[in-house]
Parts: C-alpha cells; structure tokens; sequence
C-alpha cells in the first residue's frame, strides 16, 4: 500500500481559511452551471507538473461530497498518477485496467475512507497509450454511466503543455478548472496552454492560483495578468488565498504562501443565477459492470 503524509481527512487538518477556499471553489464550481444540468464532469488540469492539480482535485472531489452531492473522483493522469498515494489506497486495479477490458467496473471504483459520498477510481496499472484510453469510446461510454449515476464527477487530467491527454476529453467534460502555480510556470507556456485549450473549443471555468504570496496585491503577476486578463475575456475575476504550506512540508512555518482562486467564468450571469434547488438525493451507485 502506498504510504504518503495525507492518510488521515485532509479537511481535519485544515485550518479554518483553508477550508473556507475550498468552499468557495466549490461554490463557483456549482454556479458554472445551469440548474437543470444531471451531473457536472469537470476536469482539472494545469500547464506542467508540479502546479497542484491532483491536490486541488481532491480537495474539491471531498468538499462537494461533504456538501451532500454524490461525488467521484477520477486520477486520469495515467502517465503519472497520484491520488491514490494521497488517500494511501492501491492503485489497482483502476481507470486503464476498466478501459483495456482486465477489470470489471465493481472491481475497480471504491468508497472514499473520508466520506460516504465520496467514491474513488485510481488510474490502475500505466499503459502505453493513455490518449488512445482516455479518447476511447468505451471512456465515454463510461464517463455517460457515470453522469448518471453521481452528481458530480472530478477528474485529475495529466498537464496540457506535456502531453495531449488532457486535450482528447473534451467530448465528455464538460468544463476545465486550470491550476497555476505562482513564480513556477512561465507566462509564455500559460498562453501555449490557453491557445491549446481555445483551439479545442474547451469550456475554461476558471483558474486556481497555487502557492501565491498573499502579502502581494493582486497574487502576483498570474493574479494580475490572468485574474484580469482572461477574467474579463470569459466573464469575471476573483480570489481567495489559503496556507497551503502542509503540502508539500507538511509544517505551517511558510505563513506568507497560499493559494488563491482567480475564478473566470464563461457566463457573466453566473453570479446572478438562483440558488440550487433542492433535489432528492442521488442514491449510492449500484456496483455493476461497464461494458
């Protein structure tokens, strides 16, 4: 089993700020969509590694479950997979094992240890071509029985700069999150990724700035340039900053580095919208095969 620092609730560690960020995510997430809209599939993804993508996925998989939405979370970064070392489970079998056929669907998703409605799907042994599986119409087919079956499914892509997997779901996600880490990924490889992302006519619903320096104004020069510049292009801009030290020391002693959401939504009514309505809960997914 994979031994990693977060194998207890990450939410029970978190201070107060931090998880109040996650919140608001989630609560943009949830005002990106029309009402009548089954199950939301969002992908999140960033430029290059290392910017947080597979660590804001799971945040945001458990605060929607923790909201009473039946959740799924789904580590689709095949080259380089990680979600299963942060909640220290298996990684197999998983997502290449259900799509190449070895595995039944029962065999592969498993409950969450942090939440009832929270259920996992790592991405299982690493296969020579993840694009063709991640593009494949046996992951659409499954991704349509998932949007059934749950209220909202996450799904950690690999980085869009390194390779094209990310780029190849657009036929089943319905909206991108793009995570930036600050002083990290260049100016010129977020704009390849912007025109790579507008290229494929890709829903962006938003960015999330990492490991920001609050004491700046503005979140330094990606919360001025992109919550600005690409806020106003898709509808509106903000953040929201949280200590984010623990994730990769594990301590609090680095006070000035948080993260920030600089949401930027395609619809500029979003934030004008109607409050969900209430809706009767989606019951727990039966444990049945996909073919």
């Amino acid at each position: 089993m994979a031994k990693n620092k977060m194998t207890v609730n990450p939410f029970e560690t978190m201070n107060f700020a931090s998880s109040e960020a996650y919140k608001l995510l989630r609560t943009n997430i949830m005002f990106s969509f029309p009402m009548e809209k089954k199950c939301r599939i969002i992908g999140v993804t960033s430029s290059v590694r290392g910017e947080g993508k597979s660590t804001t996925s799971l945040h945001l998989a458990y605060s929607l479950a923790e909201s009473g939405k039946l959740t799924l979370l789904i580590d689709a970064d095949l080259r380089l997979p990680s979600i299963h070392q942060k909640l220290d489970i298996t990684s197999k079998p998983g997502l290449s094992n259900l799509l190449a056929g070895m595995n039944t669907e029962k065999e592969c998703r498993r409950p969450s240890p942090f939440s009832e409605k929270l259920y996992v799907l790592t991405a299982g042994d690493i296969p020579p071509n993840p694009s063709e599986l991640l593009g494949s119409q046996r992951m659409a087919k499954l991704m349509g029985t998932y949007s059934e079956a749950f209220d909202y499914v996450i799904v950690d892509l690999p980085p869009i700069s390194v390779v094209t997997d990310a780029l190849v779901t657009t036929s089943w996600a319905d909206g991108l999150v793009l995570v930036v880490r600050e002083n990290y990924t260049s100016e010129a490889v977020l704009d390849d990724t912007m025109y790579q992302i507008k290229k494929i006519n890709a829903k962006l619903l938003g960015f999330v700035l990492t490991y920001a320096d609050i004491s700046k104004a503005g979140y330094g020069r990606y919360g001025k340039r992109y919550g600005g510049k690409y806020g106003k292009k898709y509808g509106y801009g903000y953040s929201y900053g949280y200590d984010s030290a623990y994730e990769d020391s594990g301590s609090k002693s680095n006070k000035k580095k948080s993260n920030a959401f600089v949401m930027a939504a395609n619809d500029t009514d979003a934030v004008e919208r109607e409050p969900e309505k209430q809706k009767p809960e989606k019951q727990k997914p039966e444990d049945k095969d996909t073919e």
